[in-house]
């Protein structure tokens, strides 16, 4: 029993339903449906995929669509498509419509244009290319090559050291969010956000729309987002930790101790926290993943993410099952890997001795409970009994689809959606259903927690 979640993005390799149900029995909890890459009505199918299966198999599944948000490109070259930059060299960035060449390129984005200062760096081609800010005029920006590479039309861009004045939702988003919606899905990340007010915005246009409770995750990928996460994680529903555009805009050596530091944050918060990017990239192509990968996603378990997740390996990997297969075997082992995973609810910084849900994880451990049951009407005394990080598994029993697909998320957290079991309070048999047959429960119900002994 792996208390370390999967969130698995789900592409072209994994789309075929036989596929997708092998991945959900091998360890994924989460479904991640990306709209930068299909149309709200291909991403509809698969959401309803999901929905079936996790019927078919009477286990919950949770839908996340990731949303693109305001990715900044610039605009094509002339007929050779691209250019060498050489470090020294001048390069302007400016308003004019017309293919670019190795002197200048067009740039779409006023706000863009708006936002940089002199001294700001423009990073292209994942951080290859290094633009220095020289001057900035109404209708170009001049600036001097610092890193050179070869430069490509439509080339996504990273500004490090910007606040872009801009909406978070694109109209693309809007479309796309619009269309989710009506789909009910569980999650919906947010890409690049930089502030708080982000969040509200977006929770805005959700609430205006529907009355299913969607939960918001923020995508960490920015200096100033990282600057500001204790704003952001209070705002949002939970973090993803998308270390590969995070690692281009920040130094790279800085990336691990960010992440250690996000994941504590949001175990303070109460927040759940996604561990993404390149976990198991070489399986992509390869059967087996690289030493360094099974680290990778064993340290994610040893630091508590509450989740790690697949991007291309799932997506366009040649077997994406394997994958996951894979991935639950390292979360599983590393898991129950006490010397290097100590229970360690009382070294969370800031959280009082009388939190409620830190008395629930001590009475559990210090009377050797096999299992925390929680008849959960909604996500919020599950999320803070598994921030607390307790080591025995948390049954949370739920009468809503909704609430169990949530609360997959969670770390440690296996929920029931079975409306009986939730009327009659039955902690025994909900314990039954996880293969616990003896040892004594901790039961929280609403405010009342109590110890019974099941035999």
């Amino acid at each position: 029993m792996k208390f370390t979640k999967i969130t698995a993005s789900i592409g072209p390799n994994c789309e075929d339903k036989k596929i997708l149900t092998e991945m959900v029995r091998s360890g994924v909890n989460v479904c991640r449906l990306n709209f930068s890459h299909d149309t709200g009505d291909v991403q509809g199918v698969k959401i309803d995929m999901v929905r079936s299966i996790s019927k078919k198999l009477g286990t919950p599944v949770a839908v996340m669509i990731d949303i693109q948000g305001p990715k900044h490109r610039i605009g094509d070259f002339k007929t050779e498509n691209h250019y060498p930059l050489k470090i020294g060299q001048k390069f302007t960035l400016d308003t004019d419509e017309t293919p670019g060449d190795e002197h200048r390129v067009y740039l779409p984005d006023m706000d863009v244009m708006k936002s940089l200062s002199v001294g700001d760096r423009i990073l292209l081609n994942d951080g290859k290319i290094e633009l220095k800010v020289d001057a900035v005029f109404d209708d170009k920006i001049e600036t001097t090559v610092i890193r050179g590479d070869e430069i490509w039309s439509r080339r996504g861009f990273n500004l490090p050291d910007t606040d872009v004045d801009t909406d978070i939702l694109t109209d693309k988003d809007k479309k796309d969010l619009e269309y989710a919606i009506t789909k009910n899905p569980d999650f919906v990340a947010l890409s690049f956000v930089q502030c708080a007010e982000d969040v509200a915005n977006v929770r805005d246009f959700i609430m205006t729309r529907t009355s299913h409770p969607i939960k918001i995750i923020a995508k960490i990928e920015r200096p100033n987002a990282v600057k500001r996460i204790t704003d952001i994680a209070t705002a949002a529903d939970g973090i993803m930790i998308a270390r590969g555009d995070l690692a281009v805009e920040v130094p790279f050596e800085q990336v691990p101790a960010i992440s250690r530091h996000i994941i504590r944050e949001c175990r303070k918060l109460n927040r759940p926290v996604i561990m993404a990017t390149q976990m198991l990239s070489s399986m992509v192509h390869s059967e087996f993943p690289t030493r360094a990968e099974i680290s990778d996603v064993a340290n994610a378990a040893y630091l508590r993410a509450d989740s790690t997740m697949t991007s291309e390996e799932t997506t366009i990997g040649d077997n994406p099952v394997n994958v996951i297969e894979t991935m639950n075997k390292i979360l599983a082992y590393s898991d129950k890997d006490t010397i290097e995973n100590p229970y360690d609810w009382s070294r969370i910084d800031n959280v009082p001795e009388n939190d409620w849900s830190r008395s629930v994880s001590s009475m559990a451990h210090l009377n050797k409970a096999v299992a925390i049951v929680v008849f959960a009407r909604d996500t919020d005394i599950a999320t803070q009994i598994s921030c607390r990080r307790p080591d025995i598994p948390i049954i949370a029993v739920c009468d809503e689809d909704v609430t169990a697909n949530q609360l997959c998320l969670l770390r440690g957290v296996f929920p029931i959606c079975d409306k009986y079991l939730f009327g009659q309070r039955d902690a025994f048999n909900s314990a039954r259903q996880f293969g616990i047959g003896v040892g004594k429960l901790v039961i929280v119900d609403d405010d009342k927690i109590s110890l019974r002994t099941l035999e």
